[in-house]
């Protein structure tokens, strides 16, 4: 009988990274691979949006939504980091709370935004937390995610998996997500990559999205719920 419990290893392993995470968080969304992600919400969702940052991590993302305007709550699975995000934002109208993806602790259609960066290859059931994004989310309204790209060091998490071992990384490729998320109620409307360095928007301005989804860090959905 297999004994292995997602939820619980999930948010001990990522209550075990608070500290990592949270000396990265920052120069992530300010300098690293998180910086394109606010001004692409900035261009499709309006300011003043009632959005929920899912997989909130200690909240800094939160805190870029704030800071263009936007009203927030984050979620996560681990409770350290809901502590640090608290202990660090408690002086801004943003809320934080410990929570599942896949059992959002929201009413329906309670967000006119969502926001859920390299958070649902983190759930046991991706298709389940993408119905919990959809059931929180007002119709016509609008879900940025972001996946994991093939050249993404983080994917080694599910490494492990090819000897039989649990897991708690479920990796897609972006190409796989999107098919997912329109045979299950949502629209693309747009979408960009972020890469390494040595790749850059002139490099693969003349390829297909598919090409270009190849060779991404990381890739951003704009999706809107049908």
């Amino acid at each position: 009988m297999n004994s292995f419990d997602w939820h619980k290893e999930a948010k001990e392993q990522w209550n075990e990274k608070v500290n990592f995470w949270n000396q990265s968080s920052e120069a992530m969304w300010e300098n690293g691979s998180r910086k394109p992600i606010i001004p692409f919400i900035t261009n499709h969702m309006p300011k003043g949006s009632y959005v929920a940052d899912l997989g909130c991590g200690d909240g800094y993302g939160s805190f870029k939504l704030y800071q263009e305007g936007f009203r927030v709550v984050g979620l996560d699975l681990s409770n350290e980091m809901i502590e640090i995000a608290k202990s660090k934002r408690k002086n801004e109208r943003t809320e934080f709370l410990q929570g599942d993806l896949t059992e959002l602790p929201f009413q329906d259609q309670t967000f006119s935004g969502l926001m859920a960066i390299n958070s649902i290859e983190w759930t046991e059931h991706p298709l389940k937390a993408l119905n919990e994004m959809r059931r929180v989310l007002k119709k016509d309204h609008l879900l940025c995610l972001g996946i994991l790209g093939p050249t993404a060091a983080p994917r080694k998490n599910s490494f492990q998996r090819l000897y039989g071992s649990s897991v708690i990384c479920n990796t897609m490729m972006p190409w796989e997500f999107e098919r997912l998320a329109e045979e299950n109620g949502w629209e693309t409307i747009d979408g960009r990559g972020v890469y390494k360095q040595g790749i850059n928007e002139e490099t693969v301005t003349h390829l297909s999205t598919e090409h270009k989804q190849a060779l991404t860090f990381m890739w951003l959905f704009m999706l809107r719920k049908r």
